[in-house]
């Protein structure tokens, strides 16, 4: 597993369009996704360390911005023949495991991901209600223990973007595992 950063993506830079399928077979377009207010997008998978430390904090934040407008999407580029522990039944397993209640989407081809140029599990993107990029960046300021938070940042961002406020000036970057592209 290859540590890496997520990259600079433009604020403003616009929601993909997108049509992808959850374990279950079910399509889910990105207009659809979109909350009155916004979508909190998480590029993400099973297998990957950073992923799976900050998956409750994903679950209980997504529970938390419903009641604000905002809608969460995972979506998971590692469908991959080397990675069984990301794939679509995989998927269905963790679906039920962690109790998640929002859309969990394979993107098979990585289209998605590339569009995104997402880098790594996870990778957060935060679109307000236009499907315009707002916040791109970590969760708070210590993805490997939630009891050694100091800081959250993007729930403020989230508060910021709701409340028609400014978006956070400064937006660090996510860490976590490379996706593992099928061609490479």
């Amino acid at each position: 597993m290859a540590l890496v950063g997520s990259i600079h993506v433009e604020q403003g830079s616009k929601l993909p369009d997108f049509s992808l399928k959850d374990p279950s077979g079910a399509q889910h377009h990105s207009r659809e996704l979109v909350g009155e207010n916004g979508l909190l997008l998480v590029i993400t998978c099973n297998h990957c360390p950073y992923a799976i430390a900050v998956w409750p904090r994903v679950i209980r934040l997504a529970r938390e911005i419903r009641a604000k407008g905002v809608n969460t999407v995972a979506i998971n580029p590692n469908i991959h023949p080397d990675y069984p522990a990301d794939s679509p039944t995989a998927m269905q397993e963790k679906i039920a495991e962690w109790g998640i209640d929002f859309p969990y989407l394979a993107d098979e081809r990585q289209s998605v991901a590339k569009a995104l140029a997402a880098q790594c599990t996870p990778d957060i993107y935060l679109y307000n209600g236009d499907g315009e990029l707002y916040y791109h960046g970590r969760i708070d300021d210590y993805w490997k223990d939630e009891s050694k938070v100091t800081q959250q940042e993007l729930l403020p961002a989230v508060e910021s973007m709701v409340a028609g406020g400014d978006a956070p000036s400064i937006q660090h970057p996510t860490i976590g595992c490379s996706i593992k592209w099928l061609d490479e």
